[in-house]
């Protein structure tokens, strides 16, 4: 049997992409502005048509005809997708006017002309409240008008319901075109707080092993214990991610790298109970024997780079590195992100927790009445590695496109 065809806008690095992929589905495209999340999608999933393009300059035409270039000239089963959220965000100023929410209308117009038959809309809880909600309001009513029934009442999931050893909240809309058997929310698997995931039982494995610093070499899969939730993250694809396929990689898992602290700070760090906030840093102390606080991306080039606040390790006076931050979001150790730290944690902070993504996945499999253990998975062709490492410039000249469509980071010039 054919494995059902996503589609993903706003796609980062491909968290959506890979939860899909374990529900069952190929990931025939991704739209994405960063040219090298773009890039770090492109390594990842590179049997879809990658397209490095700010959505409301895509024209649907040119989407479609990428996808018959991939030698994919099928009807689209899904398209999923999460607008940039900052606009909405409780964490923000909630601008009304804030350019970027005019980007859901942009999924809008994607929908309306390819008419997938079903859609998934992500974004943050705080687009359903204050003023902001009027947004949503008009984006349902217009999916309505052009022939899709919204699963309703609107939930917001929570992440760690899900299996993720996070605690993050997202607010989804699923889309059901009115010709399809319509698609439910998932049931939630962990709702009990005493069988969620924990961080010891995503990262325990690691915390032997110190964190890199200026080099990465990897650390041998075969000093990592895959045991418990852990064996999601193993290098071959395995438990909820055995319909992924199989990515051409060697024994080493990459992205064990951290920042370096000054003695003062970890002193700081070392002295913070479990589960509160670091009173100077105001970074959040892992337990153990609990969930992550939401993972965040940070400000973008133009507002400084600032990378977000980073969890402190339960065992170590340190911020979690880029591969314990993965799992914690649910990334196996196979997937793959930017060599470099900042753009790993973006990379992370904006994704879609991948084990929420394949729970949304597998209802509307099987709301299209398909049998996931029909599907079937292969082997794809080894990526050039050193994508992972290109900067700004090499990224858009990659994607042959001008190196500023992504904003300068912003300096200070000092006067002597």
């Amino acid at each position: 049997m054919k494995r059902p065809i996503a589609i993903d806008l706003f796609a980062g690095c491909g968290g959506m992409s890979l939860g899909l992929e374990a529900a069952g589905f190929d990931i025939a495209a991704a739209v994405e502005l960063d040219p090298i999340h773009t890039l770090v999608h492109h390594f990842n999933f590179p049997y879809g048509a990658s397209i490095c393009k700010n959505i409301s300059e895509l024209n649907p035409q040119d989407l479609l005809q990428a996808l018959k270039n991939k030698k994919i000239d099928r009807e689209i089963d899904l398209i999923a997708g999460g607008p940039p959220c900052q606009g909405f965000s409780h964490m923000g100023k909630r601008q009304l006017d804030d350019p970027r929410n005019t980007l859901i209308f942009e999924y809008l117009r994607i929908i309306k002309t390819i008419k997938p038959k079903y859609f998934l809309f992500e974004n943050v809880p705080g687009i359903a409240s204050g003023q902001h909600q009027k947004f949503l309001t008009e984006l349902i009513i217009e999916f309505e008008n052009i022939g899709y029934s919204i699963q309703k009442p609107i939930a917001i999931l929570n992440a760690s319901h899900y299996g993720a050893p996070q605690n993050r909240k997202r607010l989804i809309l699923i889309g059901s075109r009115l010709d399809v058997n319509p698609a439910a929310y998932p049931p939630q698997t962990h709702l009990d707080i005493n069988t969620r995931a924990t961080c010891e039982q995503a990262i325990g494995d690691l915390s032997t092993h110190p964190p890199y610093h200026k080099n990465d070499p990897g650390i041998p899969a075969s000093q990592l214990n895959y045991a418990g939730l852990r064996t999601h993250f193993a290098l071959q694809p395995s438990g909820e991610f055995n319909l992924c396929h199989q990515r051409q990689i060697g024994p080493l898992v990459y992205g064990h790298i951290g920042s370096n602290h000054t003695q003062k700070s970890s002193d700081r760090f070392q002295t913070t109970p479990l589960g509160t906030v670091e009173t100077i840093s105001r970074f959040f102390k892992l337990s153990p024997h609990g969930q992550c606080n939401t993972l965040r991306a940070g400000t973008t080039s133009d507002k400084g780079a600032y990378t977000a606040p980073r969890p402190i390790h339960y065992g170590a006076p340190r911020c979690i590195t880029v591969r314990e931050a993965a799992r914690l979001h649910t990334f196996p150790d196979w997937f793959r992100f930017h060599n470099t730290i900042w753009h790993g944690f973006r990379e992370i902070g904006n994704a879609v927790v991948p084990l929420l993504a394949k729970a949304l996945g597998c209802e509307i499999i099987k709301a299209m009445g398909l049998n996931p253990q029909e599907f079937k998975t292969y082997t794809l062709s080894p990526q050039d590695e050193t994508l992972l490492g290109y900067n700004m410039a090499q990224a858009s000249k990659y994607w042959n496109i001008p190196d500023n469509v992504i904003p300068k980071r912003k300096r200070s010039i000092s006067t002597p």
